[in-house]
């Protein structure tokens, strides 16, 4: 079933954000889980996590990258499939449980803007299914300081409830900046599809369940505590199986169990995008003067990346190193930045005197 995004998508946003900034979001990237049923999904915007080692959290579920347990349904949904059954993962250890979990790490990451997506979670004691996001520095300095947001936690022992949740350092696993959202009396989030929704600008991560705002966390939150969400972060989306937060199965739960998502949707905000306001040479270098650049900018130079000195990206300065050296006098050359989350200003021409 396919779900084209248009002009009209982009307004049913804009109509249902409640932040001041909401007007300045335009679409960057999206999965709308359309293909035959039973393809796996796209390999160029989705990794795998694989194993079983617990994840951290004493999880009982082996990851996978089988169309077992991830696959689209041929309706344009994803389909994150939890089975119980004795599997050996490629770690060598053996489980009862095997699931997927899906990440866009090494495909793509986005620093502030709207993330969205629609999902119908599954249920059942200590069933765990997450939507959320992990800082792209995991890699050079660990968890939590890379930062984490939990767009949507559900756990199976509270089925009308989600937890949205901040982790940084300091405020971090069982003491994460955290709120709630709760369905009217009678309704389960398994019954039907909800949007599940982040808002995320320099200082504040405003937090949304179809449209309504639940709960706003500001750097003031973190009293005192270091505000890390300031770099980019690539999604996830994935469905445990017990573990400290859910708690393990019992009698009451079944098997198998789904989480279908319909769409994932990335919007940026235009206010913190990257934007060069003035290029100029100094001696053998490029100084490239703007806005909103981060420690990952690399300057462009006629779409090449040129070595970039980041030394004061906090005042919106860049320095192309010995780059005007390579410049002719008299020669026009393009000049662009692009951002750690591949966000890339538009070009702005230089004429070396």
């Amino acid at each position: 079933m396919l779900k084209p995004i248009s002009l009209l998508v982009v307004i049913a946003v804009l109509m249902t954000a409640h932040s001041a900034g909401a007007e300045s979001y335009t679409l960057r990237w999206a999965d709308e889980f359309d293909g035959a049923s039973g393809s796996v999904p796209d390999p160029l915007k989705w990794n795998y996590d694989v194993g079983g080692n617990g994840w951290g959290n004493n999880e009982l579920e082996t990851y996978t990258r089988r169309s077992d347990n991830a696959f689209l349904d041929g309706d344009g949904h994803l389909v994150i499939k939890l089975i119980k059954e004795t599997f050996t993962g490629q770690d060598g250890i053996r489980r009862d449980y095997t699931s997927a979990r899906l990440l866009t790490k090494d495909k793509f990451t986005q620093r502030y803007g709207r993330i969205e997506a629609r999902i119908k979670v599954p249920f059942g004691q200590g069933i765990w299914p997450a939507f959320w996001m992990l800082g792209a520095n995991l890699g050079e300095v660990g968890w939590p300081a890379c930062g984490e947001i939990d767009i949507m936690e559900n756990i199976g022992r509270e089925p009308a409830v989600i937890h949205g949740s901040l982790h940084g350092p300091g405020y971090s696993g069982g003491s994460p900046l955290t709120g709630i959202y709760t369905l009217a009396a009678g309704q389960k989030f398994a019954d039907n599809f909800h949007v599940f929704a982040v808002e995320w600008e320099p200082a504040a991560i405003r937090f949304y369940v179809d449209g309504n705002l639940y709960q706003t966390k500001t750097p003031a939150d973190a009293a005192g505590k270091r505000w890390v969400f300031d770099h980019p972060f690539f999604i996830i989306l994935n469905v445990a199986v017990g573990g400290n937060f859910p708690g393990n199965p019992d009698q009451t739960t079944t098997f198998p169990q789904t989480m279908i998502v319909d769409y994932v949707r990335v919007y940026a905000d235009s206010r913190y995008a990257p934007k060069i306001n003035n290029v100029t040479g100094e001696r053998k270098n490029l100084v490239v003067s703007g806005e909103n650049f981060d420690d990952e900018s690399l300057i462009l130079m006629n779409g090449d990346f040129q070595k970039t000195l980041r030394d004061d990206v906090a005042s919106g300065l860049l320095i192309g190193k010995k780059l005007n050296k390579r410049i002719e006098s008299g020669q026009m050359v393009t000049i662009q930045v692009q951002n750690g989350d591949g966000q890339i200003t538009e070009g702005l021409d230089y004429t070396k005197p």
